[in-house]
């Protein structure tokens, strides 16, 4: 939740964001970063507010550890700023910064992490929970419509790249 009264919780997030040294991202931000996330490509713009909506917005340190490979996923980061490098058994094999997305797969289906991946910077990010998502989904038939299209094309994709 990246709009809300202020009070402590605005005042501590504030905070919490001066001592990583990032500035927080406002409503607008927020939304251009969801709209880089494959996932939500096919999203129209109100669309994207309502996923956004269901986030919430919090700020960790470098040196944190967003995801662990193995471990089974509820929620998705979205990087909103810095970056994060991605491991597979303790090998580095990319990297992840600001509108790239963590954990979505894992998120929709409670599945093992396939790596874990560890802030190289101060992050912002954007988190999705398993249980909230869903409940957006069940809502509103278009996004799940959109989102089953995204996922059979990233199905498809990596089909393509797989040898015979």
């Amino acid at each position: 939740m990246f709009t809300h009264p202020v009070g402590q919780d605005e005042v501590a997030d504030v905070q919490k964001h001066k001592t990583a040294g990032l500035r927080p991202s406002n409503a607008a931000t927020v939304h251009v970063r969801f709209a880089s996330v494959p996932l939500f490509a096919g999203c129209s713009k109100k669309e994207l507010k309502s996923i956004a909506k269901c986030a919430v917005v919090e700020a960790r340190a470098t040196g944190a550890t967003l995801v662990n490979e193995g471990q089974p996923g509820t929620n998705a980061f979205i990087i909103l700023q810095g970056k994060c490098r991605v491991l597979r058994h303790g090998r580095r094999v990319g990297e992840v910064g600001a509108g790239g997305v963590v954990g979505e797969l894992s998120m929709l289906n409670r599945g093992p992490r396939n790596a874990t991946v560890v802030a190289d910077s101060p992050l912002e990010v954007a988190i999705l929970e398993r249980r909230d998502f869903l409940q957006l989904l069940e809502a509103s038939p278009s996004i799940c419509h959109k989102l089953l299209l995204q996922l059979a094309a990233r199905v498809q994709e990596l089909d393509a790249r797989t040898p015979a």
